[in-house]
């Protein structure tokens, strides 16, 4: 198999990191949405196979960088927090990751986009869910959920972080707790997708490539972040979330 660069023209290199710039600015913003937002971006003009395998590093760096950003100590507490969620998630993100070259995601794309999508417009409605913050049935069943989609779609944010802004959880630690929970998540997709193929020698140079613009799209958006009030944070992340699931449902429908 050639190298995906010897494929690519400098038109598409030049989009593709432009995409994982303002992939980067939105996860520094609102500390998640980068799979998301490359997969869509890339898809447009590249494979979806390429488009995965675009976010793996990416994705894999800016979640250490998030999750590290007040102390590897708060890193190491938030895991100890979550560790259910990530325990269940992992497990099931390995097993379905398996299932991509096999199993079309378009119905679960329909599916989480219209549950996020609905999380969100109640939300921004003024509908407050009461959910159990030390609930470890509904922690393992979101991680469970997360962990499918994300191994058939490298995205398993939207149900995340519609589980953290339901419990109410406060801005800063909720970026670092994002950033360990998809921080680990990476680490598990990229060991589950040397085994899928998406990983390879082939494919890996150029998702090593896209790195560099999504570092620096995110200390950009951080930098927006830092001077948002929770309230204001909220909101902004059901904004993201509610986009976000519009076009999972978008991508579901068109195929």
């Amino acid at each position: 198999m050639d190298s995906i660069f010897t494929l690519m023209t400098p038109e598409l290199l030049a989009l593709s990191l432009t995409v994982g710039l303002i992939a980067g600015m939105i996860k520094g913003l609102v500390g998640f949405a980068m799979p998301t937002v490359l997969i869509s971006g890339l898809s447009m003009f590249l494979p979806p196979e390429i488009a995965l395998a675009g976010l793996i590093l990416p994705t894999l760096m800016t979640n250490v960088l998030q999750a590290l950003r007040q102390g590897f100590g708060e890193a190491v507490q938030s895991l100890k927090r979550f560790r259910v969620f990530l325990g269940v998630g992992a497990f099931v993100l390995i097993c379905s990751a398996q299932l991509v070259r096999v199993l079309s995601a378009d119905v679960m794309f329909v599916i989480i986009g219209g549950s996020v999508m609905t999380f969100a417009v109640m939300q921004l409605a003024g509908w407050a869910p009461k959910v159990p913050e030390k609930s470890l049935r509904i922690e393992a069943g979101v991680g469970a959920f997360a962990g499918f989609i994300g191994g058939l779609s490298g995205i398993w944010g939207p149900p995340t972080v519609a589980y953290l802004t339901a419990i109410n959880t406060p801005k800063v630690e909720q970026m670092r707790v994002q950033g360990v929970i998809f921080g680990m998540g990476a680490v598990v997709l990229f060991f589950a997708h040397i085994k899928s193929g998406i990983v390879s020698t082939q494919t890996m140079p150029f998702s090593a490539v896209l790195v560099v613009p999504a570092v620096i799209g995110m200390m950009l958006g951080q930098r927006l972040q830092d001077r948002i009030e929770q309230a204001a944070f909220k909101r902004l992340t059901l904004i993201v979330l509610l986009i976000g699931g519009l076009n999972l449902i978008r991508k579901g429908v068109m195929g």
